[in-house]
């Protein structure tokens, strides 16, 4: 199977080295508006490739992507250079939709002559309100990458404060990749066993524990932009899970974006995924708070949507 990836930058690129160490697909297409270094990140991991899965790795042009099954896009400005990196400003990857929009509109004609039925996987931020934009350009499948890394980060921590494998939590955060997304505690589980039981049990404050999850959930991606620069490696991998889903068509349950009509605007939910993209929504169990928190973070992306 083949796809693309335009923008071979932080995220770009970790996208194409997971997708390749992974063996998501057989085929990988990279672009950028600067192609030489599209060409370089192509070059750079297609010499370490033979050494993973066989693929046919080539950096190219819009004509190149004729035939792709999937195409991500991972191009426009980050939280970084978007200045989208103070805790305190409620804003969070909001800030970079004005400028990303324009990045997307230049793509978006371009890649409709060559590609108009491949699904488009939404990697730049804000992801959820981008992928509205793509909608509305005549996409009809279209995925945001929405809160599945978000929701791997609540149950990393969770796992680290009970001591568990994190593959053994079961946890989704839920509605905006952002600073509205809902933590949904009420059906987090491990095992059978509800994990606010298990920490009302675990021997210190669960109010004080949950205050610090939240927290470092929600500003995992500020954390690792202090050290590093860029938050790339986690939605690398990511989005090339993503892409064998669909590329598979598994039909996994993962919380991905995608357009939901019963809050009118992509957001994230627990979603049946395969090659169409999503399948199904699954509507989840939730407390009275989620399920408020839940009509305020569609209502924030509605409003920011409405401005397209």
């Amino acid at each position: 199977m083949k796809i693309g990836i335009i923008g071979s930058g932080a995220v770009g690129s970790a996208c194409l080295m997971a997708s390749v160490l992974r063996g998501s697909a057989r085929e990988i297409v990279v672009l950028d508006k600067n192609q030489k270094r599209a060409r370089a990140v192509a070059m750079d991991i297609g010499y370490g490739a033979p050494l993973a899965s066989v693929v046919d790795i080539r950096d190219g042009d819009y004509p190149d992507l004729a035939g792709a099954e999937l195409v991500a896009i991972a191009a426009g400005i980050n939280e970084k250079s978007g200045g989208a990196t103070d805790r305190r400003d409620p804003a969070g990857r909001l800030k970079l939709l004005e400028t990303n929009v324009g990045v997307y509109r230049d793509i978006l004609p371009r890649l409709s002559q060559v590609a108009p039925e491949a699904l488009i996987l939404v990697l730049t931020d804000p992801p959820d309100p981008l992928a509205d934009l793509v909608r509305a350009a005549g996409f009809t499948r279209v995925l945001s990458s929405g809160t599945y890394l978000d929701s791997l980060r609540f149950r990393h921590h969770i796992a680290g404060r009970l001591n568990l494998a994190p593959t053994s939590v079961e946890a989704d955060v839920l509605g905006e990749h952002g600073t509205s997304e809902v933590l949904m505690w009420s059906s987090a589980r491990v095992g059978t066993a509800p994990v606010l039981d298990l920490m009302e049990r675990s021997g210190g404050d669960p109010l004080e524990l949950r205050r610090a999850i939240e927290h470092d959930v929600r500003y995992a991606n500020i954390a690792i932009i202090e050290g590093n620069q860029a938050s790339q490696f986690g939605i690398g991998i990511v989005s090339a899970r993503i892409v064998e889903a669909v590329l598979r068509d598994e039909r996994v349950v993962i919380p991905v974006g995608s357009y939901y009509a019963t809050y009118g605007v992509t957001l994230s939910m627990p979603s049946v995924v395969g090659r169409a993209g999503v399948l199904r929504i699954l509507q989840p169990s939730m407390s009275e708070e989620e399920h408020q928190a839940l009509q305020r973070s569609a209502e924030r992306l509605r409003a920011v949507v409405a401005g397209f």
